[in-house]
């Protein structure tokens, strides 16, 4: 049966609403995106001041084929719109002021760098980017696009043998010891996890597909930064006939007879068939009145969040000859630095940071001979945020980074910005200020994450980094896709009794 036409709000213009909007208005729907801020992306930003073009946030591009796979859907290719160059070195990590990792493009040069570190490294590789290879097919091919709403979209025999073989039931932490004794190499395999929000300690052990992304698959950078994928996500949308309202927060979801019928901003109120919520799902739910809710606020309080963060945006007047394109300094403990998120929150002591550099890769970036940097620093979710605070932080951590590249960088510093938690939850409505969503641990996995739709407003879904299936650019591209169909269905089920 071929569906009526509706009209669709989508709230939040992050990648999965970007994704979800765009899928939408292919099946023909009027779809309207709201943004309370006055550029297009979610976190995904750009920040643009004395010639520096910084992104703001997302700046790791792993899982090329997920950004094919969206493009193609709509008979497109990423480079209708964007360009994508190969870092090589992928990235470094440094351990201290003489030692370094500089992690190579080419998979036979990691090998050779795997046979340096440890003995018999190169065969213990193999083996784990085999199992790890395995994981990643078999979680694309049969879990990470389904809308996991209940635990019987994984009741067939075939799916819990998978899940054997997808190590659910074993941490990271000790996955990666069966087969690394070298410190600097479980410290690299590891570093990825911090992008899920997470400790080795408390996420599965099938999280080593991330590891077959970053070595096997590349690390690429979008010519511009992060925010060409944006434009180009936002050029397809309004080829579609999305319409985008920016500078227009949405203050209430109305429903009647447990529909969703309006939303009311801060410019007006719009009656609608369907809304999607990609804001913050913490956020969203307080747009409904309390019985509409799917959670109370006790249930997020017990949420394992990932970081939020301090990050500086820096333009520096000089060349830095030390950096490459993304920069991990592993010189403290990963184990101090993730107790002092998850299990005992709290500023940290000892923290590790990541610097990116893409003027190193993108000369239009920065003026020129100036470097763009973007110095981040992994924070728990919930903590107290000053700039007073803010200021300590920036002195310990340029006079480690001074230490560590053995160049001057402070007296150079012609642009400076701090962003921390207060940002995240005044531009992002952000709960306690999470940079990544929900942390990938067993409990907060597929059918127990919280649900793409409400349970209680027919008419009503959430996509994003709080739902399936979970934090990351290319997790919030499917999160879109799967929502999307889920509205098919819906459309389809109400088209019927019609």
């Amino acid at each position: 049966m071929t569906q009526k036409q509706k009209n669709i709000a989508v709230i939040g213009s992050g990648f999965s609403g970007l994704a979800c909007a765009s899928f939408l208005a292919r099946e023909g729907h009027t779809v309207t995106v709201f943004e309370k801020n006055s550029q297009i992306g979610g976190r995904a930003r750009v920040l643009r001041e004395k010639g520096y073009v910084f992104d703001m946030g997302p700046s790791w591009y792993w899982m090329p084929e997920v950004f094919e796979r969206y493009f193609g859907q709509f008979n497109k290719k990423p480079s209708d719109y964007y360009l994508l160059t190969q870092l090589d070195p992928a990235f470094t990590m440094k351990f201290s002021e003489k030692e370094e990792f500089l992690i190579p493009a080419s998979v036979r040069e990691i090998y050779e760098l795997f046979d340096r570190e440890e003995e018999n490294g190169a065969e213990k590789l193999k083996k784990f980017m085999k199992e790890a290879e395995t994981k990643y097919e078999l979680s694309f091919k049969n879990f990470i696009y389904k809308p996991s709403l209940s635990i019987l979209e994984f009741s067939k025999p075939k799916y819990f043998q998978q899940a054997i073989k997808l190590d659910l039931f074993n941490t990271f932490h000790k996955h990666i010891r069966k087969f690394f004794k070298s410190k600097r190499l479980i410290q690299l395999m590891e570093f990825p996890i911090l992008f899920l929000g997470g400790s080795p300690k408390n996420i599965p052990g099938l999280y080593s597909l991330m590891n077959f992304s970053a070595l096997h698959q590349g690390t690429w950078y979008p010519n511009g930064g992060f925010t060409k994928i944006v434009y180009g996500m936002q050029s397809l949308a309004t080829e579609l006939g999305v319409e985008f309202r920016v500078e227009e927060p949405v203050h209430k979801i109305q429903v009647t007879n447990r529909k969703a019928t309006a939303i009311h901003t801060s410019k007006g109120e719009y009656s609608f068939d369907v809304v999607v919520c990609s804001s913050d799902y913490a956020h969203s739910e307080t747009l409904l009145d309390e019985a509409y809710r799917n959670y109370s606020p006790k249930y997020w309080d017990k949420k394992v969040f990932s970081p939020s963060c301090l990050i500086f945006y820096l333009g520096v007047n000089k060349t830095i000859n030390s950096f490459q394109h993304h920069n991990l300094y592993f010189d403290e403990s990963l184990d101090l630095h993730s107790d002092e998120i998850y299990k005992h929150p709290k500023w940290p002591g000892k923290p590790l940071f990541y610097v990116c550099c893409p003027s190193k890769t993108d000369p239009g970036v920065a003026p020129k001979g100036h470097e763009n940097l973007f110095v981040l620093m992994p924070l728990a979710a919930g903590l107290e945020d000053t700039e007073e605070l803010r200021e300590r932080y920036f002195g310990l951590l340029m006079e480690r980074l001074e230490k560590l590249t053995g160049e001057e960088i402070r007296s150079h510093i012609d642009y400076k910005k701090s962003y921390c938690l207060n940002d995240f939850k005044a531009d992002y409505n952000s709960f306690k200020g999470n940079a990544y969503g929900l942390a990938n641990t067993l409990s907060q996995t597929a059918f127990l994450k919280p649900s793409l739709v409400n349970k209680k407003v027919k008419n009503l879904f959430y996509t994003g980094q709080l739902t399936v299936p979970g934090p990351g650019v290319p997790p919030a591209l499917i999160s879109g896709e799967i929502v999307s169909k889920q509205i098919k269905k819906y459309l389809n089920k109400y088209e019927s009794k019609i």
